[in-house]
């Protein structure tokens, strides 16, 4: 099993070389996490490892790999 760098309600950033639609730099917080075997054809789209879905300030939440989030400072 793989572990998560992240957890339930921990606050991140998306890093500023994720895709657009992920919001570069915009403060998230983590509402799920899927490790490892992820199961269900959505999760194809994604390489190996980790990943979250996160919430903006905004509401709005997606779906992003672990190498595209970092700790808020």
């Amino acid at each position: 099993m793989t572990s998560s760098q992240f957890t339930y309600n921990d606050v991140v950033r998306v890093a500023p070389w994720a895709r657009a639609e992920a919001r570069p730099g915009a403060r998230a917080w983590i509402v799920g996490v899927f490790a490892p075997p992820r199961v269900g054809d959505f999760f194809a789209r994604f390489p190996d490892g980790v990943v979250y879905s996160i919430e903006f300030e905004d509401g709005n939440s997606l779906e992003v790999h672990e190498t595209d989030l970092q700790f808020e400072n």
